[in-house]
């Protein structure tokens, strides 16, 4: 049986696509042979198979790490750890036009955002390669009789599980810290959207990492993601997801081996729009914070909360702005929404509006399937809600929004924290004093003011309250892939005491 296949993209572009497992720098076969279908959504059609990695497959891939990590990567140069991201991420601008085409045959994605999202993996490959060299510990002065110091040093082998709304994206955010710190790597890709994932994993042997540096992974998460999160020879896991897996990853963890544990999780962010704010402009930003991507964002503004005074004329331009989005054909020119990535979470988002409508939540806009082939939902807007509505608490992950009146600053906070999630929010008004009161008083990893899913590759990213533990991004990202050992050495003749 081929291990690959060659694929031609709506757009002209032929490659060759891999469909094995990605261990020790080469693609094999699952050892029990299974193997699964990977759905077009835009026209719910199989693109193509790939192996399946069972409990069996999971251990042979640890083991290639863990054989890494004691063998030369050991001993590797902190800057030849730099020197192989950087050049990963030149591999990916250079392979930009097929990467992109992949996410959005794979994902849905619109072609201009799956341009966008390679940029930005290169970006943060490049990042945390200009990182390596830089993990430095301290001296501490304690007292004459002793030399103290701090090392870094790398976790070890390192589980990472990704979704299907970002997957060449969350690749090189779990990726790249942990290189640029030492580690070795089993990332499993999403059931849902394997193809760009296998195809990066030629790149790292291209770009000349070790065999077994980086492992890459495609199956199921109650299988493959559940053996990593259990396995006792991972010393760290990293998953993003929805809560209510994340809380089986932690749960994992800790009955096993006790491995450390980052999650990033679901989310239902507040979008504040106060009197004084910009409106077009606001506008133009709470349109990309929902509809960006889909809807299928962790950190999407899938509530809007807008001050009375200017309610009614938010709404009414906010209807005319989301009715303007293209949606349709990802490959097709101006497209700005694709599909939802499956027929489960096309059902589950459908669920939702039901479930608003039956509620009492006017329709604004929106609010059912667009044509009769893929899953697509046109962008959808309820008003009239109150906070105790399903629509309103529970994260939905699709091209449908709430707004809200508010009357003043204090209500606003009470309901842009009334949720059980804190992982972003965002805040439109032209006073700086409002700005900063409103961020410092909100529960979220991240505000934007006058802007809305700007995410950066050297700003930390991650939530409070149930949208998850620790930190990507940024230097932050380190700490969740390095340990720290304190050395103390005597230096006098004579014992205290």
């Amino acid at each position: 049986m081929s291990l690959s296949t060659e694929i031609t993209l709506p757009n002209g572009i032929k490659y060759e696509q891999p469909q094995g497992l990605f261990i020790n720098n080469e693609f094999v076969k699952g050892v029990d042979g299974k193997t699964f279908e990977t759905i077009n959504p835009h026209d719910e059609k199989p693109i193509t198979f790939v192996h399946e990695a069972t409990e069996k497959d999971v251990d042979i891939a640890v083991k290639a790490a863990r054989d890494a990590l004691s063998g030369p990567w050991k001993h590797i140069a902190t800057t030849e750890r730099g020197r192989l991201l950087t050049k990963l991420a030149d591999l990916f601008e250079e392979n930009s036009d097929i990467l992109a085409g992949i996410e959005s045959l794979d994902n849905g994605k619109a072609t201009q955002f799956a341009k966008g999202d390679v940029q930005a993996s290169a970006y943060c490959l490049r990042y945390y390669g200009g990182w390596a060299d830089k993990i430095v510990g301290q001296t501490i002065d304690t007292d004459s009789q002793s030399f103290n110091y701090t090392i870094h040093e790398p976790v070890g082998v390192c589980g990472q599980i990704i979704p299907w709304n970002f997957p060449l994206l969350m690749w090189a955010w779990k990726i790249g810290p942990a290189v640029a710190t030492g580690n070795t790597v089993v990332l499993k890709t999403a059931e849902q959207t394997p193809l760009s994932a296998l195809y990066a994993a030629t790149l790292i042997k291209k770009a000349g990492f070790p065999p077994g540096v980086v492992n890459i992974i495609s199956g199921f998460g109650r299988v493959a993601g559940a053996a990593i999160s259990s396995h006792m020879d991972i010393d760290k896991v990293a998953f993003t997801g929805s809560t209510l897996v994340g809380r089986q990853v932690l749960q994992a963890a800790a009955k096993s081996n006790l491995k450390k544990v980052t999650l990033e999780l679901g989310g239902k962010s507040p979008n504040i729009v106060f009197p004084d704010a910009d409106l077009e402009n606001a506008i133009s930003w709470i349109n990309f914070g929902i509809y960006f991507n889909h809807g299928q964002c962790c950190c999407a503004g899938s509530r809007v909360l807008v001050h009375e005074a200017i309610y009614d004329k938010f709404l009414e331009a906010f209807k005319a702005r989301a009715q303007q989005n293209k949606v349709g054909n990802p490959f097709e020119q101006g497209t700005y929404q694709g599909p939802q990535i499956s027929q489960l979470q096309f059902d589950r988002i459908m669920g939702y509006i039901d479930e608003g409508k039956k509620a009492g939540a006017k329709v604004v806009t929106g609010g059912e399937r667009q044509g009769d082939q893929g899953y697509y939902i046109k962008p959808t807007i309820f008003a009239d809600v109150t906070n105790d509505m399903k629509i309103v608490q529970e994260e939905i992950f699709g091209p449908v929004c709430t707004v809200q009146k508010f009357k003043d600053e204090e209500e606003a906070i009470k309901l842009a924290n009334d949720t059980s999630y804190g992982l972003a929010a965002g805040i439109h008004t032209n006073d700086l004093n409002t700005s900063i009161r409103v961020s410092n008083a909100l529960k979220a990893g991240t505000v934007w003011v006058n802007q809305y899913n700007t995410i950066h590759h050297q700003t930390p990213f991650g939530g409070y309250k149930e949208s998850g533990l620790g930190r990507e991004l940024g230097s932050y990202a380190l700490d969740n892939y390095t340990q720290i050992k304190t050395v103390r050495i005597h230096l006098g003749d004579a014992l205290f005491g």
